[in-house]
């Protein structure tokens, strides 16, 4: 295979559903990591840029076919047959199916969902019937089940490494009709796998699930279920008797159905890993604006470090390099071919194709920015994050607080980024250009930083942000950066209380110096805490000003490794009174409008009474008993803090007053933040090496 073909593209305009494009998104990057980019397409794209010189694999999820034929039917289906009789792969997924089959018979007989007619693509030259099973019902989970699959292994090179059986995700797919006769006749075609059980519509000799064409010098493989979707991105569905059996069944063959998933891309001629990558390939960074037109005075901002190279445009900054992409200019031959290249053949070197490596050299990879100067980017197009709902949620949270005027108008954000701090704070001349407020968002980060030397890999359902504060210098005294970890923390605690109404009860609780904590809510009897978020700030010196990047990473809506905000929610739910899960992109909001008058309260007077007040009001240690490790292991009262310096006062206490109790020496330590860690557990107060 050609070295520049590095792109998989997976369908997002008209028809195609946002979970749809989530779950194939999420499942390729985990079997094709990192040996491809696996990158959403829209409709305009598709239609009218050069994607196909570069693209591996074309994908079609799930949603519905008439949505496809209405955007490409004529043009569009040109294109996509060219592409695959050339030489490339299209894998139709349920709706992706019934469109790459020459007829689609859909509930036939049933006026309110009948849909029926020939398709232009025909890589299956027959009929594609469906729903195989009863009971489906649009945009609704009613009608899905766990369907067992029977696998055709002689299909495919390697057999034993395949099951025999295995249960996947199913939701008003269709079955292949009369495969046996088209198997015999002129047409290549192979049933790679059937449905076990009893189907509703007829299909010949055959219960064909799932089918591979050989299409010109290309292939294809169509499905009626749904072997991308993975259980751990479906949610319970209470109005849907059995759906938790549904999802602990396709736990169970998790396993066994990804064996499947990575055999039909083998045969598709993909270089699948050889693991599932625990760390998936970067992702685009999109680059928006609450008002687009502020999009193209940021990159006016940006002229002096912008260079070009062949037309195309770059920002080399000390760390990272950086390709400027348009939303119309993405498919650039030159720019893909050279840049892709590089960026996989380097991610090779440095991360290893088996198994790629959380501490890899990522600075070697070029990281793609995608200006979107006219709109924001679509749902689908971002699907982790809804970037509407961030921006509306922004007008909504800043009417309620005119003091919040600016922070997150601009925002970037990657889907699978190395770690938001990074590449900001290790740019120095980019990060001299963002104005306070910009912020950089995430839903994975693949080298996420803490304090110290510590790194990891930040799975999906949390909230990652850094946010740029250009601190003036001449507040160093009066104003002092230590202060403004302190104010992110008292920002979470009171946009998680405010996120909405019936969230004021939320026990989340701010740990020293740069924690928040809430109720475990494994232990609903005891008055337990657990690590929620983490703030982590560095800071830089330009123009008159210490530019610190504010990093926060909160357990949203992600399990592990210790809870989540969604988890805590039952502790405060009464009678009758259902809280919604927290979204992303509305938490991010809150966050900022709370830290920007948090932070210009904090210029204005200081780490004030009120402040302070507010502070301790949420935070954990109040009258707490602590050792001193540092000092000798001396036992301290926790005071506060000092309103100077933003030290941990902590006085010192024996235990010889009458009766044995905590009688204090007068003795006072003020400890400093940056050199000193806080095991809440324990009750240690250490000096970090």
């Amino acid at each position: 295979m050609a070295s520049h073909k590095l792109n998989v593209l997976v369908y997002t305009g008209t028809g195609s559903t946002l979970e749809s494009v989530r779950h194939c998104i999420y499942s390729l990057r985990r079997v094709l990591g990192p040996n491809y980019a696996v990158n959403p397409i829209t409709e305009s794209a598709l239609l009218k840029e050069p994607w196909a010189p570069t693209c591996s694999l074309l994908v079609f999820p799930g949603g519905a076919d008439l949505g496809y034929c209405r955007a490409l039917n004529g043009a569009g289906n040109r294109r996509i047959a060219q592409f695959v009789r050339g030489g490339g792969a299209y894998l139709g997924f349920c709706a992706g199916g019934y469109y790459g089959s020459r007829r689609c018979e859909f509930e036939v007989g049933n006026p309110e969902m009948e849909v029926v007619g020939s398709r232009e693509l025909a890589f299956f030259p027959g009929i594609c019937r469906g729903g195989a099973f009863k009971g489906f019902r649009y945009h609704s989970e009613s009608g899905a089940r766990a369907a067992s699959i029977s696998v055709a292994k002689a299909a495919f090179p390697e057999p034993s490494s395949l099951p025999d059986v295995f249960r996947c995700y199913y939701n008003g797919g269709g079955v292949f009709v009369d495969t046996d006769k088209l198997a015999a006749g002129p047409s290549d075609v192979q049933v790679l796998a059937e449905y076990v059980e009893d189907i509703a519509v007829e299909s010949g000799a055959v219960k064909a699930a799932i089918v591979y064409c050989k299409v010109g010098n290309g292939a294809a493989i169509l499905t009626g279920p749904h072997p991308e979707f993975d259980a751990v991105n479906l949610s319970h569905q209470s109005d849907v008797p059995g759906y938790d059996d549904l999802i602990d069944a396709l736990k169970a063959d998790e396993e066994a159905r990804t064996s499947f998933l990575k055999a039909c891309l083998t045969k598709l001629g993909l270089e699948v890993s050889r693991e599932i990558s625990p760390v998936p390939s970067l992702s685009e960074i999109h680059l928006s604006a609450l008002h687009p037109t502020e999009v193209g005075e940021i990159l006016c901002s940006f002229d002096e470090i912008i260079t070009k190279e062949d037309g195309e445009e770059y920002i080399k900054g000390h760390n990272d390099l950086f390709h400027l992409e348009k939303p119309d200019s993405r498919w650039s031959l030159a720019a893909l071919s050279e840049t892709l290249s590089s960026e996989f053949e380097e991610a090779r070197k440095s991360t290893g194709r088996e198994s790629p490596d959380p501490t890899a050299d990522y600075s070697k990879i070029v990281k793609r920015i995608v200006s979107h100067e006219d709109a924001w980017p679509d749902p689908k197009e971002t699907p982790y994050f809804n970037h509407a709902l961030f921006y509306s949620s922004l007008r909504e949270f800043r009417a309620r607080e005119p003091e919040a005027e600016s922070w997150g108008n601009v925002l970037m954000y990657g889907e699978v980024v190395t770690s938001t701090n990074t590449l900001l704070d290790k740019n120095h001349n980019l990060l001299s250009k963002m104005p306070t407020g910009f912020t950089l968002a995430a839903t994975t980060q693949v080298a996420g930083r803490g304090r110290g030397a510590n790194t990891w890999v930040a799975p999906p359902g949390q909230l990652i942000m850094s946010t740029v504060i250009n601190h003036p210098a001449h507040y160093a005294t009066s104003r002092p950066i230590v202060f403004i970890q302190y104010l992110a923390a008292l920002a979470i605690v009171e946009a998680v209380k405010s996120y909405n109404e019936g969230y004021s009860d939320m026990p989340i609780k701010i740990k020293w110096p740069n924690d928040v904590y809430v109720r475990d809510p494994t232990k609903p009897n005891e008055v337990s805490y657990v690590k929620i978020a983490g703030i982590l700030a560095n800071c830089a010196y330009s123009s008159g000003n210490y530019q610190v990047v504010l990093g926060i990473g909160i357990n949203t809506n992600n399990g592990r490794p210790t809870t989540s905000l969604d988890a805590v929610l039952p502790l405060i739910e009464g009678r009758g009174k259902k809280l919604e899960p927290f979204r992303i992109e509305r938490l991010l909001a809150r966050i900022l409008t709370r830290l920007e008058v948090l932070y210009g309260e904090f210029c204005r007077d200081g780490f004030s009474r009120e402040l302070e007040g507010k502070y301790y009001q949420h935070w954990l240690h109040t009258n707490q008993i602590v050792t001193l490790e540092a000092e000798g292991g001396v036992k301290a009262r926790v005071v506060g803090i000092t309103r100077d310096w933003g030290m941990l006062m902590a006085q010192e206490v024996l235990d010889d007053g009458i009766n044995g109790a905590l009688r204090s020496t007068g003795k006072v330590w003020a400890l400093q933040s940056d050199e000193n860690s806080f095991d809440f557990w324990r009750g240690l107060v250490k000096r970090k090496m």
